[in-house]
């Protein structure tokens, strides 16, 4: 049985009570809070407020490419 995953507005959280923890205080930083199965994902600043929902399987997954260096090329080409 395959379950679909929750939008924001599925989950009915207020973004703005959320605990977020931000990558950085610049515009265009990644913040990520943690709201019971799942994990928000945002872009700070951005004027659409648009929010990836992740479990936590995908966000350990994701978790470790970042530790094995799998987004170091995204990352330099945002630099």
């Amino acid at each position: 049985m395959s379950r679909t995953k929750p939008t924001v507005d599925d989950l009915g959280v207020d973004l703005d009570t959320l605990q977020w923890k931000s990558s950085s205080d610049e515009p265009g930083a990644i913040e990520v809070a943690f709201t019971g199965e799942w994990v928000l994902m945002r872009v700070k600043g951005d004027a659409e407020r648009r929010v990836l929902v992740y479990d936590h399987h995908e966000w350990d997954c994701f978790l470790d490419g970042a530790k094995k260096g799998e987004f170091d090329d995204a990352a330099n080409l945002a630099s």
